[in-house]
């Protein structure tokens, strides 16, 4: 992605309000121009991509030993915010390279894992991608039909992995795979892997209604075979690295829709006057408020998380809040634009794309509330709601 002559980052930022700021200056200098030339192109351009490692972006929440920018989870979310109110693709190949997959190497790799991956992931010069979805296993994370087998040399796996984020360019992916689907999660076995090994391949990118400029593809891996310290964790412990990797994900993907939320309010208000009809006055009223009640969930979820306390359900009220406030404010905002809101590279007509997307991605809405009652009706040990 990068020449090792190119600098990282201007130096790092300190405190939220500080990567806020940085964030947002790189959003308007450098993004929100080429947002319409990204919606319509299969990838990011490499200029953004080399931006983005240049100020740091994906360095965070890696430990400066690791080569990162360190950094918590409120500056992670309040970047990813700001990248995504001027173009939400790019703030989700942020997200998806930051909270599942350098994360998970962080929380459950070796020392020699660490160091073979995680400084050039917070460089830039390599990209995470993050392989659990199957076409048969995207709710049910269980249900994965990837096969793996340990062999003399270490693991070969067989299978296929589809609406894979970041996987075209990826330099570093995560896969999952089971080496029994009737032992269920206890077959499940996390493994880290460069691209490039025989044996795995892109099989093709998926258009989509909304992130355009995100790469989605199938990936599939034909007796593709892996070192023996390809192991990520214990073997049989696949899916619970998945699901802790998936609930802080979950925190950054609600900050990217709350981005578009934001975005597409503002969008919102251009159309509104004070003199207009009660029911436009209305309609942008109920949008702020859920603007800034998604904006208080994701806080708390970051807060939480950073806070060393249990934070799986303020993660998952945040995304399934901020997921439909992006929704609905977007939608809103298209009809309050009119004529001109539909079309094709129009404001409202993306963010709407956009932010249609949400309510699906790490996670569908009703998943995040089955996790919501679940923990309702049956808290763990300590937990207090």
């Amino acid at each position: 992605m990068r020449s090792s002559a190119e600098p990282v980052a201007a130096g790092p930022a300190t405190g939220t309000d500080a990567w806020r700021e940085r964030a947002r200056r790189f959003a308007e200098r450098d993004l929100r121009s080429r947002a319409v030339e990204i919606d319509r192109s299969d990838g990011l351009p490499l200029v953004v991509r080399q931006g983005l490692a240049r100020e740091g972006f994906l360095g965070l929440g890696i430990p400066p030993r690791w080569g990162g920018q360190g950094g918590d989870t409120r500056a992670t979310a309040a970047v990813l915010e700001e990248l995504a109110a001027a173009d939400a693709a790019v703030a989700v190949e942020v997200a998806v390279h930051l909270s599942v997959c350098a994360q998970p190497i962080l929380q459950a790799g070796t020392d020699v894992q660490r160091q073979r991956y995680l400084p050039s992931l917070a460089t830039g010069e390599r990209l995470g991608a993050f392989a659990l979805s199957e076409p048969g296993a995207g709710s049910d994370a269980a249900a994965l039909r990837t096969r793996y087998r340990r062999t003399a040399d270490g693991f070969e796996l067989t299978g296929t992995k589809m609406f894979i984020s970041n996987a075209a360019s990826a330099g570093v992916v995560l896969l999952f795979a089971t080496h029994d689907p009737s032992l269920g999660h206890r077959g499940i076995s996390a493994f880290v892997a460069p691209p490039g090994i025989p044996g795995f391949s892109v099989a093709q990118r998926l258009e989509k209604l909304g992130l355009r400029g995100s790469e989605t593809t199938e990936l599939v891996l034909e007796h593709a075979v892996l070192p023996p310290d390809a192991l990520l964790g214990p073997e049989g412990e696949g899916l619970r690295i998945a699901l802790t990797a998936l609930s802080g994900g979950r925190v950054g993907i609600a900050a990217c829709a709350l981005g578009v939320a934001r975005a597409a309010f503002e969008e919102m208000r251009r159309n509104v006057r004070a003199d207009d009809a009660d029911w436009r006055r209305h309609r942008l009223a109920r949008a702020f408020a859920q603007l800034e009640a998604s904006r208080l969930a994701v806080a708390e979820a970051a807060a939480r998380r950073d806070a060393g306390r249990e934070f799986v359900l303020e993660a998952s009220v945040a995304k399934l809040l901020a997921s439909r406030a992006a929704v609905a404010i977007a939608s809103s905002g298209l009809e309050l634009a009119g004529a001109t809101g539909v079309r094709s590279g129009a404001e409202a007509e993306r963010l709407f794309r956009d932010a249609r997307v949400f309510p699906i991605v790490e996670g569908t809405s009703e998943i995040q509330e089955l996790v919501i009652a679940r923990t309702l009706l049956a808290p763990p040990d300590g937990r207090t709601v």
